[in-house]
């Protein structure tokens, strides 16, 4: 634990007065700064001077761990980046491994409408627990217990779909290992039924609370042209007025072919925020509703022998077949020599892998352009000659994950 220093600049001698400065570590393990962050605040009186962001406290070397297995083993390490969305970052890296391979056009339609679907569930999971606990983090407990309810109806779907509700590890190079089951569509119906009420009581305790407005009206404000100086994305740009969406700027899994609008706000604060998350979940309803809708029958994963691991009956069945399954799982599928970066719009913004392939099954390097590691950037200019206790809102209304953040 970090020691609070006093540290006292004597501003004026001769009239006999001074004044204090005080350096106080908010964190790393203060619970509203949603993860293991620390930020030195300096402080005259309530009013924050400088705010310096450190990080590092839960790093895993996630990067360079993937340089030494194979690109399929890479998955289940994506998930403990943005844990609350790791659906999310594992079909980001997937394309990204899909594009190196060129094989995006062997996709079978069934994968891609279902990746949407869950690409979209995620979303909304990850916009209930932002909203849900910055608003616990300001006082709010029953918009948060409203938040937290949704998001287990979304668990139950993932785990009916894979076993795992938070670290799914679910789609494949090529599709997804199992096709759906029966009941998924059962299941996506009730949801698009049920959700919308929730969401409304979420709106009518937070968007025109007097307590909420003053807290986050105003608070945390950035301009829309430093949100694009620091890179900002995601609902911490769109707050600021930019109308930028991976889906729509640089559609991937069919997104152009998709009918739904970019919510954006103009006020650049912590309330505008709110606002983009909330409209959002009510497009990826329009999203899921019109890919549940379109969902094919058919193959939901490609016929690339040297790629897909053959089904489990061959190998029990046929020695070739075990014998391409022991090589593909050993020394993993072949990529072509190059570079390759790919984009997807994630929860909190622009989600970016970079692979570099020398032609064997691993990643000779991969680099992650991780959402909430930008936007953190952003907080010092958010909070400078603000109250300390607009720290707290403005935290929130970034929407980080430490996971994601240290890597």
């Amino acid at each position: 634990m970090e020691r609070v220093e006093f540290i006292t600049d004597e501003i004026d001698v001769s009239a006999g007065t001074r004044t204090e400065a005080l350096i106080l570590n908010m964190g790393p393990q203060h619970p509203s700064t949603h993860g293991v962050l620390r930020v030195v605040l300096h402080l005259d009186g309530e009013i924050v001077v400088k705010a310096i962001p450190y990080l590092g406290y839960l790093h895993r070397g996630i990067e360079k761990l993937c340089e030494s297995i194979t690109y399929q083993q890479c998955i289940p390490y994506t998930d403990r980046m943005d844990y609350v969305a790791s659906i999310c970052n594992n079909i980001g890296f997937i394309l990204t491994v899909e594009k190196l391979l060129g094989i995006q056009d062997e996709i079978p339609e069934r994968a891609k409408v279902a990746e949407v679907i869950l690409f979209e569930l995620g979303r909304v999971e990850s916009h209930l627990i932002g909203i849900g606990t910055n608003a616990l983090d300001l006082g709010a407990m029953s918009a948060f217990l409203y938040c937290f309810k949704e998001r287990e109806r979304i668990y139950d779907i993932l785990e009916m779909v894979c076993g795992a509700r938070l670290t799914t590890s679910y789609p494949r190079v090529g599709g997804l290992p199992d096709d759906l089951p029966e009941n998924f569509n059962e299941a996506i119906r009730n949801f698009l039924r049920a959700f919308p009420k929730t969401l409304a009581e979420v709106d009518k305790l937070l968007t025109r609370n007097r307590i909420w407005i003053e807290r986050t009206k105003g608070v945390a404000y950035i301009s829309a042209e430093d949100a694009i100086d620091l890179g900002l994305t995601g609902p911490a740009l769109r707050g600021s007025g930019v109308p930028y969406d991976v889906r729509k700027a640089i559609p991937y899994l069919g997104y152009e072919n998709y009918d739904f609008e970019i919510p954006i706000a103009t006020d650049g604060d912590a309330y505008a925020r709110y606002l983009c998350r909330l409209e959002e979940m009510r497009q990826s309803l329009r999203i899921i509703e019109q890919a549940a809708n379109n969902l094919p029958d058919g193959p939901y994963i490609a016929d690339l022998p040297e790629i897909v691991l053959p089904r489990k009956e061959l190998v029990y069945t046929k020695m070739e077949s075990l014998i391409r399954h022991f090589v593909l799982v050993y020394e993993g599928f072949k990529t072509p020599p190059g570079e390759i970066y790919h984009s997807v719009e994630n929860p909190k913004g622009e989600l970016g892998y970079y692979v570099v392939s020398d032609g064997s099954g691993k990643p000779y390097r991969m680099r992650v352009r991780g959402p909430s590691f930008v936007n953190l950037q952003a907080l010092p200019k958010m909070v400078e000659g603000r109250l300390l206790a607009d720290v707290i809102a403005a935290i929130g209304s970034i929407d980080i994950v430490l996971g994601e953040v240290d890597r």
